[in-house]
Formats: C-alpha cells, structure tokens, sequence
C-alpha cells in the first residue's frame, strides 16, 4: 500500500510517498501553489500515478497540543481532497518537522539556495516517515 505525505505551505505542498511495503518515505516533488483546483488535481494525479491508498496531510498544531488558523486551513483542505480525490486521508502532527527538516540540510551542508528548494519536500518526507514508523510498532 503506497501513501502519499503532504507538508502544506502557503506557497508551496512538499510531497512524499511511500515505497510499496509501507516502511520509508521518499521525498517526491514540490508543487507549487496556484488555486486550490489545480493543487489538488496534481496531487490527484501523484495519488493515481502511485497507486496511493491513503493521503497523509501534516496537521500544524501549536505548541500546547491546540489546532489554530493553520491546522485548520489543513483539515479544510483534506476534506476537499477527501471529496475530490476519493481518497482516505488522515493528519499526523508536524509539529518542528520543518526545523528538523532545516537541521538535517545544514548538516548535509546544502546551501541555502538548495534548502529553500527542497524544504517542503524534505518536511513532507519526516511528516510520512514519522507515520510510517508509528504504524509499524
């Protein structure tokens, strides 16, 4: 079963997907953001070209734990791609994903141009192995 991760930004959606047997993420693609119809129809496309089973969406919460603005622009936009799409989606919380994400380019000494690049990417990969790693115990 094949899973498809999302890390949603405001300009960009990083995205992941598993390998076959559910144990790594890969990091996929960045899609660049311009309405919500022509997101979701790439990430449509992505979830078909994969054989995508499940669309896991990273959920910013705050640091308490709480949903704010942002964990619920999130929802919104699962259930549209939940409508959309006819795929299971489910959240998984992405709290510091993308300042793990920056840690470990720093440490592979990416240059800033690059890590500005595949940020997105990279986040949507710990958002989906993170989950991977918990549906696995």
């Amino acid at each position: 079963m094949r899973i498809i991760g999302l890390d949603l930004g405001q300009k960009n959606i990083g995205v992941a997907v598993s390998d076959p047997l559910g144990f790594t993420a890969q990091g996929l693609t960045t899609i660049r953001r311009t309405n919500k119809e022509n997101d979701i129809q790439e990430i449509k496309n992505i979830c078909a070209e994969y054989n995508a089973e499940l669309l896991l969406i990273g959920l910013p919460k705050n640091m308490n734990g709480t949903i704010g603005p942002s964990g619920e622009l999130a929802m919104e936009f699962g259930k549209l791609c939940e409508d959309k799409i006819s795929i299971e989606v489910k959240f998984w919380d992405e709290r510091l994903t993308t300042v793990a994400a920056h840690k470990a380019m720093l440490e592979a000494d990416l240059s800033r141009n690059k890590r500005k690049k595949i940020v997105d990417k990279v986040a949507a990969t710990y958002i989906l192995q993170g989950y991977l790693d918990m549906i696995s115990k």
